[in-house]
């Protein structure tokens, strides 16, 4: 014989202020050539990347930056 508990729960979800938590990350894009800078969790570390590849690449003037933010979803109660 199977046995089932369903119950209908109440969740939230938001960034992940855990001290576990993984760290907000930015990177850089060229929407170019789609060239881009590693993960960093300082967003001035993806600008001067910008300046090294518009250097490099004198007609590439836009970009795009990614952030990485982890989130968590948590149980707040049972719904009733």
């Amino acid at each position: 014989m199977t046995r089932s508990i369903v119950r209908f729960m109440q969740w939230r979800v938001g960034p992940d202020r855990e001290p576990d938590a993984e760290a907000v990350t930015f990177a850089m894009e060229c929407a170019v050539c789609g060239a881009r800078s590693q993960p960093r969790v300082d967003a001035g570390d993806g600008q001067q990347w910008v300046f090294a590849h518009a250097g490099h690449n004198p007609s590439h003037h836009t970009y795009r930056e990614h952030i990485t933010r982890p989130y968590r979803a948590v149980m707040t109660r049972t719904a009733r």
